[in-house]
């Protein structure tokens, strides 16, 4: 029952989330943490992992919560359940959009799902920001905690890839980011 119930959370999850997969965190969170399937804290852990682990972010994060609650059988059913969705409507699309992208209704549904998608993605990155420098990366609901370290992490980050950016005219490369982060990471939190 468990495996049927996972495949089908996220098939929702991925059926109803518009802008990849951070869009995707408000809906995990409610859907999965709301089950009490995973903690708000093994949810944070998810998005990192996710996040520097090759591959697509909600594939990622689909197949770590799947694998938690039921072993690889249940990592299986998650992350089919969340890439069903996006294979039929890109076949769907595929078929049929020459006929469409021009039509002057889809170009306002377009355009009314982008502000949304980045509300979405903004709202998560805001609460991530609260969680990890406020409440050391555990719930909200949890003592309040302020976390200097990931604070100055963050602002050193942020400085450091503004001023690369200034200099070399050019975007620092986000596997460049993440090493540099981990590495900072191991440096700050384990002194």
């Amino acid at each position: 029952m468990v495996f049927f119930e996972l495949f089908y959370t996220f098939f929702l999850i991925g059926l109803f989330t518009f802008g990849g997969g951070y869009a995707m965190i408000p809906m995990i969170q409610e859907q999965v943490v709301g089950k009490g399937w995973i903690s708000e804290e093994a949810l944070t852990d998810f998005i990192a992992i996710s996040e520097v682990t090759p591959g697509p972010f909600a594939l990622n994060i689909s197949t770590f919560v799947g694998n938690t609650l039921a072993g690889p059988f249940g990592a299986i059913c998650s992350t089919l359940g969340v890439i069903l969705p996006s294979l039929i409507v890109i076949i769907i699309v595929a078929m049929i959009m020459k006929k469409f992208i021009a039509n002057r209704y889809v170009q306002g549904a377009l355009n009314g799902v982008k502000p949304i998608v980045l509300a979405l993605i903004l709202s998560t990155a805001l609460l991530l920001l609260v969680k990890v420098t406020l409440f050391g990366g555990h719930s909200l609901q949890s003592e309040f905690s302020f976390d200097k370290r990931s604070l100055a992490l963050l602002v050193f980050l942020v400085g450091f890839i503004t001023i690369y950016k200034k200099i070399n005219k050019k975007s620092l490369s986000p596997i460049k980011i993440l090493g540099l982060s981990a590495l900072l990471g191991i440096i700050i939190f384990t002194v």
